[in-house]
């Protein structure tokens, strides 16, 4: 990997299978550098050290990064030094469109091809229109990036667009683990009573051992309509039929069968308790002065910046701050705490 180690600059992208593969895998990595569009197969190449190490400590080329540094941190435990995220750097500029495909044909002129959205990127060998349209969204990332950066020095928001680069780093690099006790909640969940909770709870964990053996999404062995429709049938002593999938094995029906009447049998003291429902919070009218004093001057100034007010602060980051507003205002990025407190 010399050439990225020597390289001026360096544009990536990923494209992950999540529709064909559980868990989801990345599937290709592209790689632009000055005069050459790569595309690395993870599928083929199985160390791919070399390439991260040739990364380390370099500024990376990304469009809508979130999801690609959380992407590379699961799968090779690689996090960048810092990034130029375009998207990020587009919505500090005031568009409202900031897709690759529009800014591309908007800023560059250059009219991208509509993407197969639900192509199978695992699939070899990839066809040459996949290979293009996999090449086109690393290839262009440089000469945008270079747009965009002298549109944020000339406004004077580059040290934003840095400081949002870098949370977003810094958000990626970590994930919390889920709660194994909220990660079986299903949409829908809350119209259970407990013993349907606990069928629930039984089915999801098996449609998770399902999924994992078949290396298919779980939503292709059972819908959540399908997980709590069963659970809710089961508990109320109805029969559960129309909810078991048709296509179903002998083994995978029998299976069902257990593992719901297992659930019907726990004692009621291992029955899961309903979710808690937290209640709007009540904000005295000291706070509700704040909301409002604040929201004012959020929308103010992105009225006045011409971007999203939400760059600035979300609904819940402004009532965090009317509630409690020193924690809060420390959470801030700089720029957002100079606009919301300093300037007024």
């Amino acid at each position: 990997m010399p050439e990225v180690r020597s390289a001026p600059w360096v544009a990536l992208d990923t494209e992950a299978d999540s529709l064909h593969a559980y868990p989801e895998k990345v599937c290709l990595i592209q790689v632009s550098l000055p005069g050459k569009d790569v595309i690395v197969d993870p599928l083929g190449i199985k160390d791919l050290s070399g390439l991260w190490e040739a990364l380390a400590g370099r500024e990376i080329i990304l469009h809508g990064a979130d999801y690609d540094l959380r992407l590379l941190r699961r799968a090779y435990g690689f996090v960048p030094a810092s990034i130029f995220d375009t998207m990020l750097a587009a919505r500090l500029l005031g568009h409202r469109s900031f897709g690759l495909s529009h800014l591309v044909g908007q800023i560059l002129g250059v009219t991208l091809e509509k993407g197969p959205q639900k192509a199978n990127w695992a699939r070899r060998p990839l066809s040459l229109r996949m290979e293009d349209y996999a090449r086109n969204d690393s290839r262009h990332l440089k000469p945008l990036e270079a747009v965009l950066r002298r549109q944020l020095v000339e406004c004077g928001r580059l040290e934003w667009h840095r400081e949002m680069c870098q949370r977003l780093v810094q958000q990626c690099a970590v994930e919390e683990p889920p709660d194994p006790d909220a990660v079986w909640r299903v949409r829908g969940s809350r119209v259970l009573d407990r013993r349907g909770l606990a069928v629930l709870r039984a089915l999801w964990h098996w449609r998770e051992k399902e999924a994992l053996a078949a290396r298919l999404p779980p939503f292709f062995i059972l819908s959540p309509e399908s997980l709590v429709g069963l659970a809710a049938a089961t508990a109320a002593g109805q029969s559960p039929e129309r909810w078991v999938p048709k296509r179903f094995s002998p083994r995978r029906q029998s299976e069902l069968a257990g593992v719901m009447a297992e659930a019907m049998a726990l004692p009621l003291e291992c029955l899961p308790l309903p979710a808690p429902r937290l209640p709007a919070p009540r904000l005295s009218a000291a706070a509700r002065r704040q909301l409002r004093e604040i929201t004012l001057r959020r929308d103010a100034s992105a009225l006045d910046l011409k971007i999203d007010p939400t760059l600035i602060a979300s609904r819940s980051t402004l009532l965090a701050l009317a509630c409690d507003g020193e924690s809060a205002k420390a959470a801030l990025q700089n720029w957002q705490r100079r606009l919301l407190f300093e300037q007024h």
